[in-house]
């Protein structure tokens, strides 16, 4: 299901022009990217390799993600992990804006207490996590936290410099599909501090 979702918005996306594409969702990354990759006509880039690259700078790395991304040890193609764990429960409190929340902490301390002693560093696998920093580095201090999606964007730069394709003239403009109800997105989106201005709807039938 997520790999034909993958392509349908691929498909779509490039019906819109875009130069290159960024496939920001790491499970959608690990089920869909490597035939992406391959057959589309533009530059297609994951979180993965981004996020493992960094990883490799340290001794003991972990991974907390959604079930799917674990479970795929999509990871463990790029580097060795010590320690994986998927946290279900971090995705519907980031989205209720509780990242900084009492809850959150507890939550935070049940998932991660098996955690190796001396991990070094924690690939946040889902691009809900990185709300998460503040409450996750009280857990686990002194563990440094991966951002896939920081990683991600540094790598995307520097191949679209090398590439010729970088915007020259200024800012470009942050267009929002959504197949679900747009307000809703709205409010979800506004609450994660993204101001959303040009939001359309997009049917299924249209993917």
């Amino acid at each position: 299901m997520v790999r034909r979702f993958a392509w349908e918005i691929a498909g779509f996306l490039l019906r819109e022009g875009v130069k290159a594409l960024v496939v920001a969702c790491n499970t959608a990354s690990s089920a869909a990217l490597p035939d992406l990759a391959e057959d589309l006509s533009v530059p297609v880039f994951g979180v993965l390799e981004p996020a493992a690259e960094e990883a490799r700078a340290y001794g003991k790395v972990g991974l907390i993600g959604t079930q799917a991304t674990v479970e795929s040890r999509a990871y463990e193609r790029h580097l060795d992990l010590a320690w994986a764990k998927a946290c279900p429960l971090f995705v519907p409190l980031v989205e209720e804006g509780l990242w900084d929340d009492p809850v959150a902490l507890l939550v935070a301390r049940h998932y991660l207490e098996e955690a190796p002693k001396d991990l070094e560093a924690l690939i946040l696998g889902c691009t809900h996590y990185p709300f998460l920093k503040n409450t996750l580095a009280q857990v686990l201090p002194g563990v440094r936290l991966i951002d896939s999606a920081e990683a991600t964007a540094r790598r995307v730069a520097q191949a679209l410099e090398r590439e010729g394709l970088l915007n020259l003239e200024g800012r470009g403009r942050v267009v929002h599909y959504v197949t679900g109800d747009p307000e809703s997105y709205r409010a979800l989106a506004e609450r994660l501090g993204e101001r959303v201005e040009d939001l359309r709807r997009v049917s299924l039938e249209e993917l």
